[in-house]
């Protein structure tokens, strides 16, 4: 037997008495990705991005490992309920036009000590300081750093379209408007090279696409290790207390933590290791979070329908944010019709020995976006299911 096959089998015997659709998450695996994240960032906090988890239970537990510290969120709404809910370490890692959010924020003593706003633009300060409806708490502040790559003297960029904040000159402007601003207080810069963290760099059957992305990453670490360090400096000449100093993702924990002006390392994807990170060569992890739908028609021989399963991926629509057929091994999709939204026919040899009823296992293209379709995680230890735990949707919160 396989170790897939091996897993199917705990899967199934764990769930037997549940009814797919379900969405599960493999407390071995997950455990162990967390051991191997850590091992990489050799001694470097990790801060958990929320969005790639989505369900508190899970980045709690995360949380109380060695090695990881705070949480990086995606939007104040989700920033503030964080805080509430007893997280006191929360950075968020894109800037906001939540108004309402801010009042809230620059009203409560508790959330302005545990929340970090980002801005890469004296706007945002204004924003923030005209929704502040009479608050009058300090806002802790973080700025972004532009970590794209730029060629043939800038005609060719390789990289995310985040900040607008590219050299020390112009970090160190922000950081002297943002410690000018009574209200404000500058604590941290976040870097993420999402080119290079988020992009994997041996994608079967492409040879030279891997072999090129392997030298865009090899020429991107080594201009933003320099560069970030630059920033650095300048802007601790002007905010010598700076607290931290974020960068990398899962697919660059190593990299990123060998920085000496790098204090903490982002990751969370990795925990769940979704199928757009089966593609790098610097780590390989287990597949922890997994989501079944049963098996609902039989139409002929080598073909099998399960209910529903049309989860696609945000990004640039493509095959790779689409979920895949995990187990059993070797169902593919039929190429007229994909994964959909009600049905999906699955093709292969081994749909012959499923029966109505049965379970297909899939794996998401991304880590959190998965929660936003199940309202629970079924925690698997063993062959059993130890706890039911709610994902953000099913605490009522869908933040975006």
């Amino acid at each position: 037997m396989t170790p897939r096959a091996a897993d199917r089998t705990r899967y199934d015997r764990a769930t037997a008495a549940l009814d797919a659709p379900l969405a599960i998450v493999d407390l071995e695996a997950f455990d162990a990705n967390a051991d191997d994240l850590v091992r990489r960032a050799a001694g470097k906090p990790i801060r958990v991005a929320s969005k790639s988890v989505r369900c508190r239970a899970l980045l709690e537990r995360v949380l109380e490992r060695n090695g990881f510290a705070g949480l990086m969120s995606f939007t104040l709404a989700e920033s503030l309920w964080l805080a509430r809910s007893g997280f006191d370490d929360v950075l968020l890692a894109y800037p906001s036009a939540d108004r309402a959010g801010y009042a809230q924020l620059a009203s409560d003593p508790k959330l302005a000590a545990s929340v970090t706003v980002m801005v890469d633009d004296p706007a945002q300060l204004a924003l923030i300081d005209g929704a502040r409806d009479g608050g009058r708490e300090e806002i802790r502040v973080c700025l972004e750093l532009d970590t794209s790559l730029r060629l043939l003297g800038g005609r060719v960029r390789i990289g995310a379209l985040r900040s607008p904040l590219r050299d020390p000159a112009q970090l160190a402007e922000l950081a002297r408007s943002v410690a000018r601003r009574p209200g404000f207080r500058l604590v941290g810069l976040m870097a993420y090279e999402g080119h290079v963290a988020g992009v994997g760099d041996s994608v079967a059957g492409r040879p030279l696409r891997s072999a090129a992305v392997r030298l865009m990453q090899t020429a991107a670490r080594r201009e933003l290790a320099a560069r970030r360090a630059a920033v650095v400096r300048a802007v601790r000449a002007v905010v010598p207390e700076l607290e931290f100093v974020n960068g990398g993702g899962t697919g660059s924990v190593q990299h990123t933590a060998a920085e000496e002006a790098v204090t903490e390392i982002a990751a969370g994807s990795g925990l769940y290791v979704p199928r757009l990170f089966d593609n790098y060569t610097s780590f390989a992890g287990r597949p922890a979070a997994l989501f079944a739908m049963p098996v609902v028609r039989r139409p002929g021989v080598g073909v099998v329908t399960v209910l529903g399963g049309g989860y696609p991926a945000s990004g640039a629509a493509g095959a790779d944010r689409l979920p895949v057929p995990y187990l059993p091994e070797g169902l593919r999709y039929d190429a007229q019709e994909g994964p959909g939204e009600v049905q999906t026919p699955l093709l292969g040899s081994p749909a012959d020995d499923l029966l109505i009823g049965d379970k297909v296992w899939f794996r998401h293209a991304k880590a959190g976006e998965l929660c936003e379709r199940f309202d629970a995680l079924r925690l698997i230890e063993g062959e059993r299911v130890s706890a039911t735990v709610p994902t953000y949707r099913g605490e009522g919160h869908t933040f975006l």
